[in-house]
């Protein structure tokens, strides 16, 4: 997001946050909310896809709505929500003819039919839905690998192109401009994971009652759409519901933080991005020196840009009453790896550890002849840490990257284990632990920080060339 955008939608938060009437202010956050999926999609070259991914966020976002609406609540109160999504998807499409040419041209609608077509799926799901309840199990496993298959086109370059040649060929534009960024939809990893976990949770029957209109806010609200955090719904629709007006301490805290946000992306951030290491500068730079410049200059620009974001993020939220969780905890200082994913990005790392490592350990535990722990927490830490790599794309490079961070993972687990007896009588001493603080906080930030080598540069061939010469190889 720019900074105009930034401080549009913080401005327009604040107003909401001194509407008095909780239902007003959370129907308009509910509207803005969705406004907000078309106004921040970026623009692609795909004729029509910037109409159409937001769409598709609305439509799979109250599809999940239905699914999971409490059978005994009145399906009027849907019929509302639903009502005013549609309402927006409609008023986009008429901006466009009302505005001046060249306004919202990135988003302009398919024809009408279309439009109509897709604005009659929700409807039949309320018909399914409402003649069938029990259709809402397998409805929500379809939802689930749908989500899923998005996912991995949008993660993989070579499906990203096979879609966006179909894309063009259909639409009448030249394939072989086909290229994996056409697919550039906003904030659907975060709404993916948003809904899964609604999903999920509601099949193991953990899920709160949740309104349609409740289930729309969360998913699609706007502070936290395009960079996170990813919060659970629970915790965020029990903000919602009692989040009473803006205060004078909400407003000093909310603009400490988005002003700290500001400065960490668009000085810090921005300015280290000129000297970050690249693919082009890792080829053209030999000396060691300058490459162990650059990848600091990398790994502190990404945590700058990311949290900074996140603190944006937060700081607009507490505008309407809603406090986000946090996402960053100086994880740069954190002694060990442990702790260091504890710290960063930690609202993902928390929902791969809810839904993939745990489920995985105590399946491998529980089995007939169980897996030893060791071994379970192999399998278990190495697969989490794979499946974040692939989180960030599919290629062979975050594999690598995964797979360092889940066996540096382990190793630290292990010798945390088997240092346990010693290290407690050494740590005793007055002089051990700053010492070993410091040693642990070097070793953990070096490491991280060598791993971002697999993850910037996206041949591993070169990847493996350039840690050899930060080593004088």
């Amino acid at each position: 997001m720019a900074i105009l955008s930034i401080l549009v939608f913080a401005g327009l938060a604040f107003g909401l946050g001194l509407l008095r009437a909780p239902s007003g202010r959370r129907t308009a956050l509910l509207v803005l909310s969705a406004a907000s999926v078309y106004l921040l999609q970026p623009a692609t070259p795909l004729r029509y896809a910037g109409f159409w991914f937001p769409t598709l966020s609305i439509i799979l976002t109250v599809l999940v709505g239905l699914i999971v609406r409490p059978r005994e609540a009145p399906w009027r109160q849907a019929f509302a929500a639903a009502g005013m999504l549609a309402a927006v998807v409609v008023a986009v499409g008429l901006l466009h003819f009302l505005l001046p040419p060249g306004w919202l041209a990135s988003l302009r609608p398919p024809a009408w039919g279309a439009l109509v077509a897709a604005i009659a799926v929700p409807a039949l799901a309320v018909a399914l839905l409402r003649g069938r309840p029990e259709s809402a199990r397998w409805l929500a496993a379809i939802v689930v690998l749908l989500l899923v298959g998005i996912f991995v086109v949008l993660k993989s370059e070579s499906l990203s192109v096979g879609v966006s040649s179909a894309w063009r060929q259909l639409s009448g534009q030249s394939t072989d401009l086909a290229s994996p960024i056409d697919l550039t939809w906003l904030g659907f990893s975060y709404l993916a994971f948003r809904l899964l976990h609604v999903l999920l949770d509601w099949r193991a029957g953990r899920l709160p009652a949740l309104g349609l209109g409740e289930m729309a806010t969360y998913a699609l609200f706007f502070p936290a759409l395009s960079a996170g955090p990813i919060d659970r719904a629970e915790r965020f629709v029990e903000d919602l519901r009692r989040a009473p007006a803006i205060t004078p301490d909400d407003a000093r805290e909310a603009g400490r933080r988005i002003l700290l946000g500001l400065v960490k992306k668009f000085v810090v951030a921005d300015s280290l991005a000129m000297i970050v290491l690249q693919p082009l500068g890792a080829e053209r730079v030999t000396a060691g020196g300058w490459l162990w410049m650059m990848l600091y200059a990398f790994s502190f620009q990404l945590y700058f840009d990311f949290s900074g974001y996140t603190d944006v993020a937060i700081g607009t939220a507490r505008l309407v009453g809603i406090r986000l969780p946090e996402n960053f905890r100086r994880p740069y200082l954190q002694p060990n790896l442990t702790a260091f994913w504890n710290s960063w990005h930690m609202t993902l790392t928390d929902w791969f550890r809810a839904y993939v490592f745990n489920p995985l350990i105590r399946y491998l535990r529980s089995r007939p002849r169980p897996w030893p722990a060791p071994a379970a927490i192999f399998v278990g830490q190495l697969g989490l840490m794979v499946l974040i790599g692939l989180w960030h794309g599919i290629s062979w490079s975050f594999v690598i990257w995964g797979a360092w961070h889940g066996l540096g993972l382990f190793i630290q687990n292990r010798w945390s284990a088997w240092t346990r007896t010693v290290g407690s009588r050494i740590s005793s001493q007055p002089w051990a632990a700053p010492l070993l603080g410091a040693g642990g906080v070097l070793l953990t930030f070096h490491f991280v920080t060598l791993g971002w080598v697999w993850f910037t540069l996206p041949d591993p061939a070169q990847a493996a060339q350039v840690l050899g010469r930060l080593f004088g190889g």
